[in-house]
This record gives C-alpha cells, sequence and structure tokens, in this order.
C-alpha cells in the first residue's frame, strides 16, 4: 500500500509538473494576438507637424557640416588612359597595348591645387570594368590561396585552373587579370616615396591569404592577362593581388595603390612617370590615377551631405504643408464624427 501511495504520489507530482497553467496561457496569448503592454503614441496633427519640423532641423545642419568636410578634402584625377597612346595608334588602341615591342612609358603633368598634407592616398580608377560579372566572380578558389597547393579542388577557377598539365596559384580569372601599372612620383627631380605596405585589410592579410603559400606557375600561359607576382613572397604579403582579389561591386571602382607620406604644397607641379600596361581598350573601359586626402569623415564623398540636406528640407517641406492644411481644415482631437461607422452612416 505504501508504494501504491508512494508510486501514486509521484505520477500525479508527474502529473503536477506538465499541468495547465492558465498564466502562461494567457501571456503565450496576448504575445500572438499582439496585445502585450506596448507604446502607442497618439499622434494628433500637432505632434506629427513637430516631428517633421525637428527633423530637418536636426538634418540640414548636419548635411551642411558632412558637406563642409567632404568640401575641405583635396582630390586630383587624371585619365590617362588616352593620352598616353601614341598619336600613331590612337585609332588602334588594342593593337597598341597588345604589342609587347612598343614603349608603354608615359609622362603624365600634375598641378598641384591646394595644399595636400599627408598622407595622401594614390589610387587607380577602372570604370566600365565588370568584376561582379558571375562568371569572372566566381573563377578563384579562397582555400588555395590560404592552403596553396595541399588544396587540390580548384575546378572553380576554370579556364584558368591549369597550365601545361600544373596547377595555377593563385589560379583564377580574378588574379589572372591582376592590375599591372605603376607609378613613380618626382617633385623637382627628386622621387617622391609610395608606401606600399598596409595597403591591404589586415583580415585578409592575416586570415585570407597564406603565409607559406608561394605563386607557382602563374602567368606562364602563352595568353597574359595582367601583372606577374613575385614566386619568392609569399601571398600574404603580395599586396597588390590582395587589394585586387577584394572584387568591386559596380563597374566604376578605386583600389589602393600606395600612400605618399610627404605634403604636397599648393601650385606645385609633380611628374608621374607611369608604365601603361592594362588593357582597358579591348572593352572599353577608362583608367584614372586619384590623389586624394582624407579627414575625420572620409574621403571626397558630397552624396551624405545632400543627402541629409534634401531629407531636412522635405522633412521642413511636410511640416509647413500639414500645418497649412491642419489650419484650413481643423480637426477636433478625439471627435467621434471621425470614425469609420459615423462617417458611413452620414454619407449612406
Amino acid at each position: 500500500m505504501e508504494m501504491e501511495a508512494g508510486s501514486t504520489s509521484a505520477s500525479g507530482g508527474g502529473t503536477q509538473a506538465h499541468s495547465y497553467s492558465p498564466l502562461r496561457s494567457k501571456a503565450f496569448y496576448k504575445f500572438t494576438q499582439q496585445n502585450l503592454p506596448a507604446c502607442k503614441p497618439n499622434l494628433t496633427p500637432a505632434r506629427v507637424i513637430a516631428i517633421f519640423l525637428l527633423a530637418g532641423v536636426v538634418f540640414i545642419p548636419v548635411g551642411l557640416v558632412c558637406l563642409r568636410a567632404s568640401e575641405s578634402v583635396v582630390e586630383i584625377l587624371d585619365r590617362y588612359d588616352i593620352e598616353c597612346v601614341p598619336e600613331s595608334y590612337r585609332n588602334n588602341k588594342v593593337a597598341y597595348i597588345k604589342d609587347s615591342s612598343i614603349s608603354k612609358n608615359c609622362k603624365r603633368l600634375i598641378k598641384i591645387q591646394k595644399h595636400m598634407k599627408a598622407p595622401i592616398y594614390v589610387y587607380y580608377e577602372l570604370d566600365n570594368y565588370y568584376q561582379n560579372h558571375r562568371r569572372y566572380i566566381k573563377s578563384r578558389s579562397d582555400k588555395q590561396l590560404l592552403h596553396g597547393l595541399e588544396y587540390k579542388d580548384t575546378s572553380s577557377c576554370r579556364p584558368e585552373e591549369y597550365n601545361n598539365g600544373l596547377s595555377i596559384v593563385p589560379c583564377g580569372l580574378v588574379a589572372w587579370s591582376l592590375f599591372n601599372d605603376s607609378y613613380t612620383f618626382v617633385r623637382e627631380t627628386v622621387e617622391l616615396r609610395i608606401n606600399r605596405r598596409n595597403i591591404a585589410w589586415k583580415s585578409d592579410r592575416e586570415h585570407k591569404f597564406g603565409r607559406n603559400v608561394y605563386p607557382f606557375n602563374f602567368q606562364n600561359g602563352s595568353l597574359i592577362g595582367g601583372g606577374t607576382l613575385d614566386p619568392d613572397v609569399p601571398l600574404s604579403e603580395q599586396e597588390d593581388l590582395i587589394v585586387w582579389m577584394r572584387t568591386a561591386a559596380l563597374p566604376k571602382f578605386r583600389k589602393l595603390y600606395g600612400v605618399l607620406e610627404e605634403d604636397l604644397q599648393a601650385d606645385e607641379i609633380i611628374e608621374v612617370h607611369l608604365v601603361n600596361n592594362y588593357n582597358t581598350y579591348s572593352f572599353g573601359g577608362k583608367k584614372k590615377l586619384v590623389l586624394t586626402t582624407k579627414n575625420w569623415l572620409g574621403g571626397k564623398n558630397d552624396f551624405l551631405g545632400i543627402a541629409y540636406m534634401a531629407t531636412g528640407g522635405f522633412c521642413i517641406f511636410l511640416s509647413i504643408l500639414f500645418a497649412l492644411i491642419h489650419v484650413k481644415n481643423p480637426r477636433p482631437h478625439g471627435d467621434p464624427t471621425y470614425s469609420y461607422g459615423n462617417r458611413k452612416s452620414t454619407t449612406s
């Protein structure tokens, strides 16, 4: 009997542990029916007008500050892909860029309009270049970049997977088309030093490109796509490649080439000795050299300031419009005649 009582109490205890809880069920019902306590603002016309007016008063000064910061950035752009082609080849630029016997050296003169304080960032800008094309962007092997020849499954790199029966490191069209124009800056016969270290993301250098992975069988085929790589330097230190492998989302993009660590004074003339190697003529692309400074907001970008000012102006316009409507056709707060049922009965 005692055992039966014990077992009964045990089973009863088990039943009690899984018993129906009215409080829990009620809370779950309120949650599913969206009846939990919540903030439900009472948006009267006066409050709506005040909110839009406040947003406009805040956004417009923020936009002016952003626009002023953007205008303080000094930026110089120089398109050189046409001017660096000899006159005799202006009508056939593809033949010029593919002929290795023709010198690709070019000299450009850049006048500094305003004082540029170091560091001065040197970018190359490409236009009409679709790095986001599906076949192009998938033609790479991130695991091979990290593990080298140890990783064998490189089928995603086609058509640049093998050359003469040997694997290519790094493989794929993205690496094969590496940008290979070069720039040298001279001021009054003195060459300016370009710092080309730490131009790639630290996370890419340390976690995506192997420290013991070296280029192998790269650009050894009959069709050369772009730049070559030093076979004695690991991929984690080949920052040109690392920067290039972070593909762009839009057809017009910039990639960091290096950093000038000397100030450039206003009205100075800088000689740029460049090598015009990269073929953008086959697809109607454009190449530009960009020198720019930066500030607390980053580089030159007028869009952010204009967007803030446009949004602020629109908010103020709406607040004035709502105020005029409210003055012309005032609606008493809480008037039951404006409810849906009363409107329907009045109309009928």
